[in-house]
């Protein structure tokens, strides 16, 4: 069962944007008031904390694939949509993040540290927000975006003030037993510890913590034994403290030689720029298992020669308890000169400048094909704003159509050489393919009305008290004189009969 992992490929997927809506108010007294669709909310992100209380990667070998919420669609009333809650992942501190072509993306070595491994889409704009003294009440909205969705790997390196390094089977896990809490496995057969160990150890007014790095062999360095994986929890250490074994039986194996493999290793392994190389770091050096007769002459023998290499040696044992207050205390006074010599700053608050960029928004590719020549349109903006586009809106499709003529597709389409009816792709792999005509910057002429209008609205012009009083006073003032004049005429008509009475009918 795997109770360590220091190395894990995470699958993240952020939550998508929510839609804008398209919703017109309705009051008694007004009908079709004006747009009030709102906007959708923003998509969750996934953020990487660096947490002292993580000490494994373990839950994210388990469960690999991570995703955050989606934000909420918008709705009328201007009732705009829930943004997705933030998705954080406590790792350990030291944990390095990588894209998965090896590029160190951030270091997370300060506690409470926080990366944004994969963002949010962006929520839609309702009809509400997109309207304007041109565009009154617009029958379309905006869709949201998806969220990022990538693959980075997280590599943990182990944060200690001093690493116990040496052969299997040297003692390093019965040393840190002993000067600390730490319990680690113990057996009496190579290879028994499979990942770091972390003890603190408490000498005088010193606390430092100490790491049990697995044993190393030669060829390390080129990865030998998983020498690559062990020796990179040596990198952040302060002092290494060299653990050789006096008491071993392996043939062609003494202190000497050991000392000199484990130093080998040490400078040949590739420490990140900026840093202190394993080799140039404070070492002591410890001779084990002196309770065994032979091994301590063994120690008592070697202990001149390494002390000529400019190495401080203590004898132990951590069966009989021998020299490990003397080396607490030793250890102690290497972190302290260390601490003493680069002393610890509180980090100043860090502004983020993000300046403009001068790179262009967008390019235009002319690729050729068996169909004629095809131009890309490649750049943040115009793939997000065709994301954003509801196709089977015509009304839409023109507002697509004015941002790219405004960003200056149009202008680069021509000086790429395209000619009216040429295919047109935003996007990368297959995208949103269009006929290029120049002579239609947008497709209002598609629609029935104008765009950025809504027909229910023209000519609803309400006539007022006044007008509506004026009106009604004209049409009795009309049909006072038409009875007027129809009097008149049958007056006229009697007085005719009258002088005529001749006249027959």
């Amino acid at each position: 069962m795997v109770t360590f992992v220091d190395e894990v490929t995470l699958h993240l997927k952020a939550g998508s944007g929510g839609n804008g809506c398209v919703s017109v108010r309705r009051e008694k007294f007004k009908p079709l008031a004006g747009p009030d669709g709102a906007n959708g909310g923003n998509g969750g992100d996934i953020v990487l904390v660096a947490d002292s209380q993580t000490t494994t990667l373990l839950p994210y070998h388990h469960l690999p694939h991570r995703k955050s919420d989606n934000g909420g669609f918008g709705m009328g009333d201007m009732r705009s949509g829930a943004h997705g809650a933030t998705l954080e992942l406590p790792v350990p501190v030291g944990t390095v993040v990588k894209s998965p072509d090896g590029e160190v993306l951030v270091d997370m070595i300060e506690p409470g540290m926080t990366f944004v491994a994969a963002q949010g889409g962006l929520g839609g704009l309702g009809n509400a927000a997109l309207s304007s003294p041109k565009r009154k009440a617009p029958g379309f909205a905006l869709f949201g975006t998806s969220g990022d969705e990538r693959r980075i790997i997280l590599e943990l390196k182990t944060l200690a003030d001093v690493a116990l390094v040496g052969f299997p089977s040297a003692g390093k896990s019965s040393l840190i037993a002993a000067i600390s809490a730490a319990k680690p496995k113990i057996a009496d057969y190579p290879f028994t510890t499979l990942h770091p160990n972390l003890g603190v150890v408490q000498a005088g007014d010193t606390r430092y913590t100490v790491a049990d790095v697995p044993g190393l062999v030669e060829g390390a360095s080129e990865g030998r034994g998983l020498g690559l994986e062990f020796l990179r929890h040596v990198e952040r250490c302060t002092a290494l403290v060299h653990v050789l074994d006096c008491a071993t039986l392996e043939p062609g194996r003494d202190p000497l030689s050991d000392l000199e493999i484990i130093r080998t290793e040490l400078a040949r392994y590739p420490v990140p720029e900026g840093q202190t190389p394993l080799i140039e770091r404070p070492q002591i050096v410890v001779l084990n298992k002196i309770d065994v007769p032979e091994a301590e002459e063994l120690a008592a023998f070697v202990r001149a020669d390494i002390e000529a290499l400019g190495y401080r040696v203590l004898e132990i044992s951590t069966v009989a308890h021998r020299g490990l207050r003397e080396l607490t205390f030793a250890l102690a006074e290497l972190v302290k000169a260390e601490r003493e010599r680069i002393p610890e700053v509180a980090p100043a608050e860090r502004v983020v400048i993000r300046p403009t960029s001068s790179a262009p928004e967008f390019t235009v590719k002319a690729e050729g094909g068996s169909y004629g020549t095809l131009y890309r349109i490649l750049g943040a903006k115009p793939e997000r704003w065709v994301e954003q586009t509801d196709f089977k809106n015509d009304e839409a499709v023109g507002y697509l159509a004015d941002r790219l003529d405004k960003l200056g597709i149009e202008n680069a389409l021509a000086r790429a050489g395209a000619t009216p009816g040429s295919p047109v792709v935003i996007g990368g792999g297959d995208g949103v393919v269009f006929d290029w005509d120049p002579a239609i910057s947008s497709a209002a002429e598609l629609t029935q009305a104008p765009r950025g209008s809504d027909a229910r609205l023209e000519g609803n012009q309400r006539r007022t008290t006044h007008e509506r009083r004026d009106a009604y006073k004209a049409r009795q003032d009309a049909r006072t004189i038409e009875r007027a004049l129809e009097d008149e005429r049958r007056i006229a008509g009697s007085a005719a009969e009258a002088e005529n009475p001749d006249v027959t009918e």
